[in-house]
């Protein structure tokens, strides 16, 4: 696996053009163009420049719209940095040809992305420092209808609803996704919770609101090989905008 730093051009000036931060408003955009750094080679010889509109049948096979795991697709969040500054980390199965995937927009950036090999090797017990970007929502389900003595499903069951956003509730989420993920949470030193708004390109309306809650703090490692899958596919839903990418560093 690789995993990759790019630093947005956010600009410091409010008078001037601030492409980067319009860019990050989007998150169709922003996955899009992440998308572009898994070109097939077919796409790379016959539009060396990335000119052509985006189509999601020109990139490699089983990198774009596929579950993510070692073998296949990318995770990625979009992290704010002390001072006004932003950086997008992402994680994929294959390395990405940033050059290509900013051929043409190389004004986003504000420093040559950097990328390296990413190798975890977890091991129980192993504590480390942790931040997770998720998509916290749960399935409601409704009872059956009954009409005219028969049931009759309910129009929301299974519909996905954000967690409430107190304490109890967002500590309760995690907790279980931790359980499933071969993990357990020590201890939480920043939970913020909030909402991301986006309006899909091309359609209509108001678009969507999706739960969003950070996650800062410490983890002691439970079943290495389950939290392997983990770092692999991520955790939660959303992970095209932005969602899921568990990131961690040595505890101090």
């Amino acid at each position: 696996m690789y995993l990759s730093n790019l630093l947005i051009n956010v600009g410091d000036n409010p008078d001037r053009p601030r492409p980067g931060r319009l860019w990050l408003r989007n998150l169709y955009r922003v996955h899009q163009r992440l998308c572009m750094a898994f070109p097939s080679a077919q796409r790379k010889q016959s539009d060396a420049q990335f000119l052509n509109p985006y189509n999601p049948d020109d990139f490699t096979q089983c990198q774009v719209h596929t579950p993510r795991s070692a073998e296949a697709g990318f995770l990625f969040r979009v992290d704010p940095q002390p001072g006004g500054s932003v950086v997008i980390l992402t994680l994929s199965a294959i390395q990405p040809d940033w050059n290509y995937a900013f051929a043409n927009a190389a004004y986003l950036l504000a420093a040559p992305p950097q990328c390296k090999c990413y190798k975890p090797k977890p091991a129980a017990g192993q504590r480390l420092r942790f931040r997770l970007l998720a998509n916290a929502v749960s399935r409601v389900r409704q009872q059956s209808v009954h009409h005219c003595g028969q049931a009759i499903d309910g129009k929301w069951v299974g519909k996905r609803v954000g967690v409430a956003g107190d304490e109890a509730s967002l500590r309760n989420w995690i907790d279980r996704r931790a359980h499933a993920s071969g993990f357990q949470i020590d201890e939480l030193t920043n939970v913020q919770a909030g909402y991301v708004y986006m309006n899909k390109i091309g359609k209509s309306g108001q678009g969507q609101r999706l739960r969003s809650v950070r996650y800062d703090g410490t983890l002691s490692v439970t079943d290495p090989v389950k939290f392997h899958q983990t770092l692999c596919s991520g955790i939660g839903p959303a992970k095209a905008f932005g969602f899921g990418l568990l990131s961690i560093a040595p505890a101090r």
